[in-house]
């Protein structure tokens, strides 16, 4: 599978060996690491990956890709799919940055491609959800063109569906 390339960014689509280096937070010599990175959210992730991989299989191309500085090729943070699309071709996501890549826009514009990339995979609605208290990771979603659709006691849930080339908002 190709990266996804945006303006300042690549998301580096992960293979099982990457993840496992990602997961346990021990680069090798070719890895291009910024300071801070993984951080547990990304080894979390490398996780989940990896779990999906040894239950079902590769979920490729909706696993999880590494957020790199296009520049560079530093990684940076994480983002991805918790999975294959449901027979509904529905998915989730996440996403993660290192504090100090954070409040430049970076998350934004890698969930933006991620959306535009699932769009034109055939999926039909994106969801993902943010703590209360995370403000921030609720405007990357809202910036990136989802929508609220609900709350509990702890999350505020997010998303974005596409239906006759029309962007919609669905429930959660």
């Amino acid at each position: 599978m190709d990266d996804l390339v945006t303006e300042r960014l690549v998301l580096h689509p992960l293979s099982v060996m990457e993840a496992e280096r990602v997961a346990s937070g021990e680069p090798d010599d070719g890895d291009r690491w910024a300071p801070g990175y993984p951080a547990d959210g990304d080894m979390v992730g490398a996780r989940r990956f990896l779990t999906t991989c040894a239950i079902t299989g590769d979920p490729a191309p909706f696993g999880a890709y590494e957020i790199r500085i296009r520049e560079d090729g530093r990684a940076i943070g994480g983002l991805g799919f918790h999975g294959a699309p449901d027979e509904n071709l529905v998915v989730t996501i996440g996403y993660g940055l290192i504090p100090s890549a954070r409040g430049r826009g970076y998350a934004s514009e890698a969930l933006r491609r991620l959306l535009r990339f699932a769009r034109e995979s055939g999926i039909v609605r994106v969801g993902g959800d943010a703590d209360l208290d995370n403000i921030a990771s609720q405007r990357v979603m809202t910036a990136a063109g989802m929508r609220l659709v609900g709350e509990d006691e702890q999350l505020r849930y997010y998303d974005i569906a596409w239906d006759d080339d029309r962007t919609t908002v669905s429930g959660p």
